[in-house]
């Protein structure tokens, strides 16, 4: 088994809001790949007083346990069980009812020497590779949907935040678990498997240095640090989103590269 991980903030002195984590093994077989990418909150605050580094740390501490000790519950239930046990854990001091309350995109993978699981949630990316050498993005695109007339006004993107119509994030309701995109599939089948969020993710889908094959192909031979690197040159050669559009200047960027 390989794994390799980076991680890196988008800009100093802002914390990174990512988080990730593997354990090896799950429940005695195979292991768990966890990824978040926190939202980060507008100036004015969102209603909570410990901030989204905390609520990333908290729900994945919860995604690892939940996923890798107990493989009777699915992913998207172990997603929903832990998006309850992070609610609860600052109801009491916290405006939860905030529209932009800390939440978190999601990837989980899980495998034993049967079955591949994953489940996303929101806009970070999966890449699974099979033995032939294909390579499949598995996205969540609602909030690709959004017009980007919509995504660049705040109070409107809100609207649709966690709504019927919208886009969906892990943050206060259990319920958005039911919403990820999951499947299996046999193990044999999963040579790779590759998380981005979606800072990472840029160098395909912003700055369309290649397709998601060589962005896979670039992970494996150099390393995950190495696709951040790149990602971050192509920031800096454009720091005011001219001939790239993009939210921020800078993302925070995680790169998790398992071979199971």
């Amino acid at each position: 088994m390989r794994i390799d991980i980076a991680t890196a903030p988008g800009s100093h002195p802002r914390p990174n809001e990512d988080w990730t984590a593997v354990a090896a093994p799950s429940a005695g077989s195979g292991g768990t790949l966890i990824a978040l990418d926190g939202v980060t909150p507008p100036p004015n605050g969102d209603g909570c007083v410990h901030g989204v580094p905390w609520f990333t740390a908290r729900l994945g501490g919860a995604l690892t346990e939940l996923s890798a000790s107990r493989r009777e519950m699915s992913l998207a239930d172990a997603l929903a069980e832990s998006i309850r046990r992070t609610a609860d854990a600052h109801r009491d001091t916290c405006d939860l009812s905030h529209p932009r309350t800390p939440q978190a995109t999601v990837v989980m993978v899980r495998w034993d020497t049967d079955t591949v699981e994953y489940l996303v949630l929101s806009d970070s990316t999966l890449l699974l590779e099979s033995p032939d050498g294909a390579v499949r993005a598995v996205v969540d695109d609602r909030l690709d949907r959004v017009p980007r007339s919509v995504r660049r006004q705040a109070a409107a993107t809100d609207a649709l935040r966690n709504a019927e119509g919208g886009f969906f994030t892990a943050a206060v309701d259990p319920d958005v678990a039911a919403k990820a995109v999951t499947g299996r599939t046999p193990a044999a089948q999963v040579r790779t498997a590759v998380a981005l969020t979606d800072g990472a993710a840029r160098w395909v889908e912003v700055f369309r240095e290649g397709d998601w094959a060589d962005c896979l192909a670039l992970v494996r031979k150099n390393g995950p640090q190495e696709l951040i690197d790149r990602v971050r040159a192509a920031e800096s050669a454009d720091p005011d989103g001219v001939a790239f559009r993009r939210g921020k200047p800078y993302d925070d960027a995680t790169v998790v590269y398992v071979e199971p």
